[in-house]
């Protein structure tokens, strides 16, 4: 029987009590609220008036046993399945577009696979907005982005694919949580159709592997996944990360590594909504290439 997790936290920080302690090769799932902890229950309802204390909760932390500082996690998503409601809103003072919006809140209800909005249906395609380890120190809210994940809103994060994470305190203290029914690239107003729901992952550890931010796995490409407050930064961080994986795992120079990147790489926006305070977040991707995995 599978482990659930029902505890939830509100920051990353080494000193969240673990919600459980697992091996590696374990599967566990987690229960999760929605970005605003379940607080809109009808459209009357604006963000303006919730409990800010309570948004971006997160499920866990789960304590991985054997993970020290210098290994990297890798969460296998194995399934995503959400509720039947779920709650798009503009945000205030956020987005290209708030001059010409007005605050409003919207139910989309979720039927057989399809996302209801006004007189449109559209398929639902579920990701995880939040997770993310514990950083080597301080704490950080969970609505925030770091080299630890964190609230990375990256849309790839699905059923199917593999996260891996830098071990930065003993046991990673890995937490997850802000799930969408569906989010376009750069969440232009703040929100996707945020629902609540259940993930279930499978952990594996990868000993003396130290990498510094967050890459991604799918079916078809290698992503990896950086931010910073502005895009020429994050840009830099994004494009050293892959540059330095193909090095090490294609026996390349930097230089070719490089040439490579700029013609069958991709730059790709996970959040852009300015103006807010929220950091831009940026994945590159490559093709997977039988027999170069770029982490094992």
């Amino acid at each position: 029987m599978k482990r659930m997790i029902t505890e939830y936290v509100y920051d990353f920080s080494k000193k969240n009590e673990p919600a459980a302690k697992v091996k590696p090769g374990e599967e566990v799932k987690f229960k999760t609220l929605d970005c605003f902890s379940d607080q809109i229950k009808r459209e009357e309802q604006l963000v303006t008036s919730l409990d800010f204390d309570k948004v971006n909760p997160a499920t866990g932390p789960v304590y991985i046993e054997g993970a020290e500082p210098g290994d990297t996690i890798a969460v296998e998503i194995l399934s995503i399945k959400i509720e039947d409601q779920g709650v798009v809103s503009t945000l205030p003072d956020t987005g290209s577009l708030i001059a010409n919006a007005e605050t409003r809140t919207k139910i989309v209800p979720i039927r057989e696979g399809k996302a209801i909005f006004n007189d449109l249906e559209f398929p639902v395609k579920p990701m995880i907005g939040v997770i993310g380890v514990a950083p080597r120190e301080g704490s950080i809210a969970c609505g925030y982005v770091g080299f630890h994940g964190g609230n990375m809103d990256n849309n790839r994060i699905m059923e199917g694919s593999k996260v891996f994470f830098p071990v930065n305190v003993p046991g990673a203290l890995l937490q997850l949580g802000d799930l969408h029914a569906t989010m376009g690239d750069g969440e232009i107003c703040g929100t996707g159709i945020e629902i609540a729901g259940e993930v279930t992952v499978r952990f594996h550890l990868i000993q003396d592997f130290p990498i510094e931010r967050p890459v991604l796995e799918t079916h078809d490409d290698w992503y990896t996944i950086a931010s910073a407050r502005e895009y020429t930064e994050a840009l830099r961080l994004v494009t050293e990360d892959m540059q330095n994986l193909i090095v090490d795992a294609y026996g390349w120079d930097a230089t070719d590594a490089y040439l490579y990147m700029s013609i069958q790489g991709n730059v790709e926006i996970c959040q852009g909504c300015r103006p807010s305070s929220w950091d831009i977040i940026l994945r590159f991707s490559v093709p997977k290439i039988e027999g170069k995995p770029l982490i094992i």
